[in-house]
């Protein structure tokens, strides 16, 4: 079975070097007539790839590149959509899950066993995929509530097919599906006896039976683990693989018991001195954007134009991430840059160098520079389906420090994750945390009136957070109380118009379309989400200048109307392929 971990690709940042009411401000960038902006798009990209030596992506390499979903890497496993399907509703929380019908069971279980079986050719069943599946079923049968636990119609297709999978599923997957032979009766005495095949594996698979048994594990013990498993192309290297359907069943179980605090920490920290000690960039003020990894698919992502203007008034700005990641595959800041044709696998030195660029101001990080260990498993996140507690712990890193103020700004959806992850900036001993549920549980902040008809939960434009007194000088030890805020940003209260979102339905192309018009001036729902989204995390966060949120506004439509926002992520473009 060809392995689905994602192995490290050379670094394209070597190859290619060389190489309250607000007013509304008349633009001060003229283009004479309205652009087609997706030629404008277009040709920035080929003219700054030009004039740093960089070949234009060729059409064999991308089949089209202005769409989201020919990021995914090239050669990774299409994960089997029968079983797949089944993931999305058993891999969940204790409330959501889902159990199967009996016909659909049936489906699922006959799938696995032909596969096993060698019978299917062409759409295998994954190891991480058995292992994430039947550490669903296990956890469900052993701590879910009676609403979520097996359904009739599963007990009855379990005990059908499961005296036959026995005799050809792996051990580990035996072992998974029945680690103390307590649910599949005579034939699940693998289980109790099933230790591993390695060192990293007999730890793995101590802290799974705990995992698979409802329960929760310490800080320490996470952190063992990840750093005993990954990154998974070193521990191969090492004759210490552990199987990915240990790994997938560890991190789908995690999140399937909902990580308490001491565990998210331990998937946070676990790799912060992977790279060495930590670059520090001589800048007064730094954002670090923790945007959902996976991206959008349906609605404009404005971050990267975000970035570009608070840059323009010292806010500078660190965005990181993949160019795509499961489950959704959406637009990503790393697909807008590199289809413009910057540099986007950049070290953290080399993003320190550009934060305290004054013509730049922000960089963005890509995960397989940053991180490479959490990098190494995007394949594996794809075949167990639901997001792993990293979906979460990934937005609350910290690349890159500063000499001056630092925040952080993470978007979230689900209930539940607003307070861990508040827990997880503090932990990080930034001056200022906030979170924001935005469209798609992104950072965008949105002008549209709140409709009757909202659904349950936190309203979109939900904002909390804390940050330090500015008359109080902050230090890592002293103890201080952070000030603390909820709020729900209504943009009419604050002179918008209301207006749709504008869709961009996995296209890149027509997101960089709405990002660019905007930064050249051109007014609308891009641009007001765009002086939006600046303004707000300015004032939310504390920030010098922005105490009145009126001044806030403005000086975000400014940085968009003088033409220094544009010209910065232009300058951005270039200078990523120069810096050493």
């Amino acid at each position: 079975m060809n392995s689905i971990l994602l192995r490290p690709l050379p670094s394209a940042g070597l190859s290619r070097r060389g190489s309250p009411e607000p007013r509304r401000v008349g633009s001060a960038v003229s283009f004479g007539e309205r652009r087609c902006w997706r030629g404008v798009a277009v040709a920035a990209a080929s003219s700054w790839m030009e004039e740093a030596g960089v070949a234009v992506l060729e059409e064999g390499v991308r089949r089209n590149p202005a769409v989201s979903d020919s990021y995914r890497p090239l050669g990774l496993p299409r994960p089997n959509a029968t079983v797949l399907e089944a993931q999305a509703r058993v891999c969940t929380g204790p409330e959501q899950t889902r159990p199967l019908g009996e016909e659909q069971a049936m489906r699922v279980l006959d799938t696995i066993l032909r596969s096993a079986m060698g019978e299917l050719k062409d759409e295998l069943v994954s190891s991480a995929q058995l292992g994430a599946f039947f550490a669903g079923m296990t956890i469900r049968a052993n701590s879910f509530p009676e609403a979520t636990q097996w359904s009739e119609g599963e007990r009855r297709a379990m005990s059908l097919f499961w005296p036959r999978l026995v005799n050809v599923l792996p051990l580990e997957v035996k072992f998974i599906a029945d680690p103390e032979g307590t649910i599949m009766g005579a034939n699940g005495l693998t289980g109790p006896r099933y230790v591993g095949q390695s060192t990293a594996e007999m730890r793995l698979v101590s802290a799974l039976r705990e995992v698979l048994a409802g329960g929760h594990l310490g800080y320490e013990e996470v952190q063992g683990v990840l750093k005993d498993v990954l990154p998974v192309e070193l521990a191969i290297a090492n004759s210490t693989m552990v199987s990915e359907a240990l790994l997938a069943a560890f991190l789908i179980g995690q999140r399937m018991n909902r990580e308490t605090d001491r565990e998210l920490k331990g998937y946070c920290l676990a790799f912060d001195d992977e790279l060495g000690p930590t670059p520090v960039a001589d800048v007064k003020s730094l954002t670090h954007y923790g945007e959902p990894y996976d991206g959008n698919t349906r609605f404009f992502r404005s971050t990267l134009f975000v970035a570009a203007v608070r840059a323009c008034y010292g806010e500078a700005c660190l965005l990181h991430g993949v160019e795509w990641m499961p489950p959704k595959g959406g637009i990503t800041e790393g697909q807008m840059l590199k289809f413009m044709g910057a540099n986007t696998h950049l070290s953290p030195l080399q993003a320190k160098t550009l934060l305290e660029d004054e013509n730049a101001g922000f960089a963005y990080l890509n995960l397989q520079e940053a991180c490479p260990p959490l990098y190494s498993i995007i394949g594996l996140r794809e075949h167990i389906k639901k997001r792993p507690p990293l979906a979460t712990s990934e937005k609350v890193q910290q690349f890159v420090r500063a000499k001056g103020r630092e925040s952080m700004v993470a978007g979230f959806y689900h209930v539940g994750y607003e307070d861990p992850l508040l827990m997880l900036m503090r932990r990080r001993t930034v001056h200022a945390g906030l979170v924001v549920k935005g469209e798609e549980g992104a950072l965008s902040m949105t002008t549209k009136e709140k409709s009757a008809h909202a659904s349950k939960g936190l309203p979109v434009n939900h904002c909390s957070g804390f940050r330090t007194p500015n008359n109080i000088t902050f230090t890592e030890t002293d103890g201080i109380s952070r000030e603390g805020f909820r709020v729900i940003v209504n943009a009419q209260e604050l002179g918008f118009e209301s207006t749709e979102t504008p869709r961009t339905d996995r296209s890149v192309l027509k997101n960089l379309e709405l990002g660019l018009a905007a930064l050249s001036g051109e007014k609308g729902p891009a641009y007001d989400r765009i002086v939006l989204n600046a303004a707000m995390v300015d004032h939310l966060l504390g920030c010098t200048g922005a105490e009145d949120i009126k001044s806030a506004l403005d000086r975000a439509r400014e940085a968009i109307d003088s033409g220094n926002a544009l010209s910065r992520l232009m300058n951005y473009i270039k200078i990523s392929h120069k810096v050493s």
